[in-house]
């Protein structure tokens, strides 16, 4: 399946029904019985729980930031910082977390301060790696505000590592998305990387 536009749903007739059969028959190819008195009410829990984490796949950018763009004066640096996200690796479908923080120059246009916190939870509801999660939140702010620039950075934490395979639990993955002043005026890029650099793990 190719990757949408950011504007896009990628399938909103997509429910979810028919996980919790599916997660019937899984609990038994693993070796549990899916009969016994606690797993009884797993496989309907289990569909309600991935209908909501993968709900951006029906969602659209323009439902999400609905009509919370507003014409502004100014070109002074907007920066919201520590967003939380929650999202599901695509190789292994286990989870990632982490933080965002997303700035942007404005150019006539901002953006209600809470709306970057649903862009942030629109595509980290789908199966994702970080480094297309990072792009995609950047591009959809560029896309919303047409700003002088745009920076996002991201900070993960990946159980794919830290359950399974190296099993290292302290490792973290940072990922960032420059666009127009941020990518080409170091002044700029650095003055969004000093202010976010405190919210870093370790920091």
């Amino acid at each position: 399946m190719p990757i949408p536009k950011t504007n896009e749903a990628v399938n909103p007739q997509a429910d979810g029904s028919g996980i919790a059969e599916l997660t019937h028959d899984w609990l038994h190819h693993i070796g549990e019985d899916p009969e016994r008195e606690g797993l009884l009410k797993t496989p309907q829990r289990v569909e309600k729980a991935w209908r909501f984490l993968t709900g951006g796949y029906r969602q659209t950018l323009e439902e999400v930031a609905g009509d919370a763009v507003f014409a502004a004066e100014g070109s002074e640096m907007v920066i919201v910082k520590d967003i939380e996200f929650y999202s599901m690796c695509e190789h292994h479908m286990l989870p990632f977390f982490g933080r965002a923080h997303v700035g942007y120059i404005p150019s006539g246009k901002i953006l209600g301060l809470s709306k970057f916190a649903r862009i942030t939870d629109l595509y980290a509801r789908r199966l994702q790696v970080q480094e297309r999660l990072t792009t995609q939140i950047a591009e959809a702010v560029q896309e919303l505000l047409d700003p002088k620039g745009v920076a996002v950075v991201l900070e993960g934490v990946h159980l794919c590592m830290a359950m399974r395979g190296v099993e290292k639990q302290n490792s973290s993955t940072s990922t960032s998305a420059m666009r127009g002043l941020f990518k080409s005026d170091p002044r700029t890029r650095a003055e969004f990387m000093s202010a976010v650099q405190g919210s870093f793990k370790g920091r």
